[in-house]
């Protein structure tokens, strides 16, 4: 190095200083004494310095940020000789200042949240300047002076962390990196302050890698599950949510920690959630309806608070964290004893709203202890939710214009009677059955109206004779048989109790009651058979019966029993059944197939449905 390269103020302000000290030093030997550490000991500096800059930036990116700052911790306590460093995230709802990380690690003797206010980690991220701390003992800002005196530790920087956020959505994440000297009255040189600041750079950078890995992540698992619900909407036989879920939820496997979910809707009443979807679909009951006042629903679908972080359970407007499930007070006894059989310690719901309205919420279950779910998995979860409400719609389209043919087919039917009944001029004489026609016509178009309505949710329950609506479906059933020339059907009436009060949508029992119907008679052998119906009263149950000639596989009733069966009729019918409150029996057995609807009586007129 030659003298010329040398910057003459540097040589001058360390001619000064040695001057200052007593020592008496020529112009060259100060350009030596440069030269030796450039050479030799800057080298060294240096080197070490970008080992562990390099060492920061290398940390994995699919460790938890947690874990990733207390990598970070370690890397800056080796580079400084410090003994020890800690790192907190400003939490802004909370005002308080979160521990996220921490070498060496204290565990449980750390202290989780400090507060904001009055504090240097608070005054750190305010001004987002660092603070130097001679001397802990001295300094009226920080307040456990009695724990650093035991450690040891008497001094202290302190030096800000920010992260960028990453969508309109996000907010900058700010913090602080405290490192800890067993040095009393320290001097801090100006070299130590400019490399603590380089290192809490890094931080920011390794925390917006494994950010950006996990909205990549994020939208790779987002273009699967819309390939996935694309891939089953193009094919012909329809939506089934069953088969949207057993095509998704695998993906999700690989991205989050659950084992089970579930999707609800919330009825027009907002009194009443029913269970749409689950996976595995057998462990639950498709169709079941619940009442908003158990209490984990009521905060999922009132939104009623309080909010925050409880001991068992973290409550928060976008999702409800279930943490403790065996000792939450949201959840029921009956749930809290499913899900101990089941092994699940961490329940997730999420609300997925329609016009500022709660109208649908998923269940998560986890067999691990979750204490904390990610934004990004959060994000998946809604994403995935308001996919599959898409999803419903289609399917609740798809059964509606599957139960469409059973009234088309009795309108088309009941239309040609009439115009022959006026061809043939004998209105007069013929004045019932003219009447019959039209009234049947009338009926069945209004239903038809209702069938589309109930996209929209619209109707109401009310009280229904079961062996009236049986036998109304019946005699259209008969036309239907007629208008598809299914062959040598004989339809018969067997014992049948009237009245057998039910509580339900009137449309929805003729649905189950027209689906059974249709599928019995083309299950009758082509030689022909009969159709027969039954009604009668099962202690607090009512019960319709329809019997066909024809034998049932025993895998086919398997199937069936558990929801498990091909024809979209059956599948239908068994989640408005759970809908109703009631439950299906099937047999067959010398030639005959016999299934029973049982539904719950209502024994006085205007009672409520338990």
């Amino acid at each position: 190095m030659e003298l010329s390269r040398i910057d003459q103020e540097l040589v001058e302000t360390v001619l000064a200083r040695l001057k200052a000290r007593g020592m008496e030093i020529s112009s060259n030997d100060v350009v030596r004494v440069v030269e030796l550490v450039g050479e030799e000991i800057l080298y060294h500096f240096t080197d070490h310095l970008i080992s562990q800059i390099e060492a920061i930036l290398e940390i994995d990116p699919s460790l938890s940020e947690k874990e990733i700052l207390q990598a970070v911790a370690s890397h800056v306590a080796d580079y400084f000789g410090a003994k020890a460093v800690t790192i907190r995230i400003y939490d802004p709802e909370r005002g308080e200042m979160i521990s996220f990380g921490d070498y060496p690690s204290m565990g449980e003797d750390r202290e989780k949240a400090i507060p904001f206010e009055d504090t240097i980690a608070g005054e750190v991220v305010k001004t987002t300047r660092t603070y130097l701390v001679p001397n802990l003992l001295k300094e009226e800002k920080y307040k456990d002076k009695e724990k650093v005196e035991k450690l040891g530790i008497h001094s202290m920087m302190a030096v800000s962390v920010s992260i960028p956020r990453f969508s309109l959505k996000d907010v900058d994440t700010q913090g602080v990196m405290q490192i800890y000297f067993e040095t009393k009255d320290k001097a801090f040189t100006p070299l130590e302050i400019k490399t603590a600041e380089v290192f809490s750079r890094r931080v920011s950078y390794v925390i917006a890698r494994k950010r950006i890995a996990g909205l990549a992540k994020l939208n790779v698992t987002k273009d699967r599950i819309v390939e996935k619900i694309f891939l089953k909407l193009g094919k012909r036989e329809g939506v089934k949510m069953k088969e949207v879920f057993d095509l998704i939820i695998p993906e999700l496997l690989d991205t989050v920690r659950i084992q089970r979910c579930t999707l609800f809707s919330v009825l027009e009443d907002r009194q009443h959630v029913v269970l749409e979807a689950g996976y595995p679909e057998v462990q639950h009951g498709i169709g079941t309806v619940f009442s908003v006042d158990v209490p984990y629903i009521r905060a999922v679908v009132k939104q009623t608070g309080p909010f925050g972080e409880f001991e068992h359970e973290k409550v928060y407007p976008t999702y409800i964290l279930i943490t403790n499930p065996q000792e939450s007070g949201l959840l029921p006894p009956e749930l809290k004893r499913f899900l101990k059989t089941q092994q699940i310690n961490s329940v997730l719901y999420v609300p997925l709203k329609v016009n500022e309205a709660v109208n649908y919420f998923m269940a998560f279950d986890a067999q691990a202890q979750v204490k904390r779910f990610s934004d990004d998995e959060i994000e998946v979860f809604t994403f995935f939710g308001k996919e599959l409400m898409k999803g419903l719609r289609l399917e609740k389209m798809d059964d509606i214009l599957h139960d469409f043919k059973n009234p088309a087919i009795a309108v088309a039917g009941f239309s040609k009677r009439l115009q022959k009944l006026l061809e043939g001029g004998m209105v007069t004489a013929n004045k019932r059955k003219v009447d019959q026609a039209l009234d049947v016509i009338l009926k069945e178009t209004s239903r038809i109206q209702e069938l589309a309505l109930t996209l929209y949710g619209t109707g109401k329950e009310e009280l229904v004779d079961l062996t009236e609506k049986l036998k109304e479906r019946f005699v259209l059933n008969d036309q239907a048989v007629k208008e598809l020339k299914l062959g040598n059907i004989r339809q018969r009436e067997g014992e049948l109790r009237s009245p057998l009060r039910i509580r339900c949508f009137p449309l929805h029992i003729e649905r189950v009651l027209d689906n059974l119907l249709n599928n019995a008679s083309r299950a009758v052998p082509e030689e022909g058979g009969e159709l027969v119906i039954r009604s009668y009263q099962r202690e607090s149950w009512a019960v319709a019966e329809i019997a066909n000639s024809g034998q049932m596989p025993e895998g086919d009733i398997d199937r069936f029993l558990h929801g498990e069966s091909k024809g979209r009729g059956l599948h239908i019918t068994t989640r408005l059944i759970k809908r109703m409150g009631g439950k299906m029996e099937v047999e067959s057995h010398q030639g005959t197939t016999t299934f029973r609807v049982i539904l719950p009586l209502v024994k006085e007129e205007g009672s409520p449905r338990e």
